[in-house]
């Protein structure tokens, strides 16, 4: 959703924010008096300076690292969760991101399976003063094609060569596995169906990668 914000003129994405806002008043009458508070140039001048969100290898960088300064925050249901989730997230529900589980102090990335709920639970979270709150670009969808398992390309150049080792060396540490490029004309490839998500709360980092300063989870 916001690499397609992006390419948007301001008149388009004030009208595209009009019409959001409508549906997370819907959403935010959940809880018992949200009284959220929107600033509608702030939250466009931010999507426009891509300060929005964090890209997949982004985030899967943070975790080889062992980063704690964040909370990786999955917003879809028990059950997807269950399923499949990312390494280190927590699950909060898309109707429950009020519910007192998040603190307004806390650097906060939210996913879902595409961008378009991650960014509802965004807006409503700036909203609510939430200052550091992100959204893991394109979510699950991106980060199955550019993390767990990318595309190896064909007829690719000495730079592309390099960049897909390093794709392939976090594809194999997140427990995902490359994928051929499809001939052209072809239909896209499948992607290949997720494991359960590792069984690690912190990952060990890899062979000659050095670990960032760990810092303390900031509270609310």
């Amino acid at each position: 959703m916001s690499r397609w914000i992006s390419h948007l003129t301001l008149n388009q994405k004030l009208g595209v924010l009009a019409l959001a806002l409508g549906a997370f008043a819907v959403f935010a009458n959940v809880a018992p008096g949200p009284n959220v508070s929107v600033n509608a140039k702030e939250l466009l001048t931010s999507v426009e300076r891509r300060e929005d969100h964090v890209t997949p290898p982004e985030l899967a960088a943070w975790i080889v690292e062992g980063r704690a300064d964040y909370r990786l925050v999955d917003i879809r249901d028990a059950k997807a969760f269950a399923e499949y989730h990312i390494p280190g997230a927590e699950n909060v529900p898309l109707a429950s991101v009020l519910d007192g589980a998040l603190g307004r102090t806390d650097k906060i990335v939210l996913y879902g399976d595409g961008g378009v709920h991650a960014a509802q639970a965004w807006m409503v979270l700036k909203g609510r003063g939430f200052m550091r709150t992100y959204t893991l670009l394109e979510g699950l969808d991106a980060w199955k094609d550019e993390v767990l398992f990318p595309v190896m390309p064909q007829d690719a150049s000495p730079e592309e060569r390099a960049r897909f080792e390093r794709s392939l060396q976090l594809a194999k540490f997140f427990g995902g596995q490359p994928r051929a490029a499809a001939a052209a004309g072809a239909q896209p490839m499948a992607l290949p169906t997720l494991a359960a998500s590792p069984a690690v709360a912190v990952p060990t980092l890899p062979a000659g990668a050095s670990a960032g300063p760990k810092k303390k989870r900031e509270g609310c």
